[in-house]
């Protein structure tokens, strides 16, 4: 009974604080005293969760159940109580049993994971396909299916931070995308090796010279969501930040339009510059 109680206690604990995590990282952002993934906003990153929670259950689980042998066992076989040593030296049912419940453990652990994996790389068909391009220290982003739509992102200077910008994190140009639509990422590098990684949505892909790789979200939640770079790109690797702003496909597509609009002004004012040359 004791046990049972104790087992409970613990997993009512791991509820508690993964409830608690959630509720203070609701923005996405790392939180001071964080114990948990941060809130998830797309379908693979709820399986991640989950599949991170059920590990948290089975790993306290063992815990205890072992911790509880060891505790039996060094009061049951204390020497006080056995001065003559046993001489049983092997016992069936006991190897039977460590051998067949880890099997079962890691069985139990197997499913979901490739079931995970599963659906980390299985490829919906995308509404919206953005091409990432990792330099030495920014990203340049382009969207192949919009005319005329690529620009850089830096991140924001400290002294240039407007309310609601956070430090490291926001840049002057952000990726838009629109919510609950499939968005494919190709991720190439111009120079050297780069890591895209946007913790809330559960992607990351490596960024390799002359190679392209590509990961997906469909983010659910509006809002504005972080990355960094996760790869040691040289001295600036620290200010390599990602900024996804989820919208709403009107809101999207008037981005795009806006985007496009500039475009064409920025290209018509060089035309003029160059025939005034």
């Amino acid at each position: 009974m004791r046990a049972r109680f104790g087992a409970h206690a613990c997993l009512s604990l791991i509820a508690v604080l993964a409830g608690f995590q959630s509720a203070s990282a609701a923005d996405n952002l790392p939180q001071n005293w964080q114990i948990d993934m941060p809130e998830a906003v797309t379908p693979v990153m709820e399986g991640m969760r989950d599949f991170h929670t059920l590990l948290m259950v089975i790993i306290t689980a063992i815990t205890l159940i072992v911790l509880g042998l060891l505790l039996w066992v060094m009061y049951r076989y204390r020497e006080s109580a056995n001065p003559v040593p046993s001489k049983v030296s092997h016992n069936t049912i006991v190897e039977v049993l460590w051998t067949i419940v880890p099997v079962l453990i890691l069985v139990v652990i197997a499913i979901p994971s490739f079931r995970l994996l599963y659906q980390q790389y299985s490829f919906p068909k995308a509404d919206v396909t953005i091409k990432v391009t990792g330099k030495q220290w920014y990203w340049s982003y382009e969207y192949p299916d919009y005319k005329n739509v690529a620009f850089d992102a830096y991140p924001v200077d400290e002294k240039d931070l407007k309310p609601g910008q956070v430090p490291l994190l926001a840049t002057d140009n952000e990726i838009v995308v629109p919510v609950n639509k499939v968005v494919h990422a190709l991720v190439t590098s111009g120079d050297v090796t780069h890591q895209w990684i946007v913790l809330g949505f559960g992607t990351r892909a490596d960024a390799i010279p002359g190679r392209v790789n590509r990961t997906w979200f469909q983010a659910t939640k509006i809002g504005t969501y972080y990355g960094q770079c996760s790869q040691l790109c040289g001295q600036g690797h620290p200010y390599m930040p990602i900024n996804v702003k989820v919208v709403s496909e009107a809101d999207f597509n008037k981005w795009i339009q806006a985007k496009q609009q500039t475009a064409a002004l920025e290209g018509s004012r060089t035309a003029s510059a160059s025939l005034t040359k």
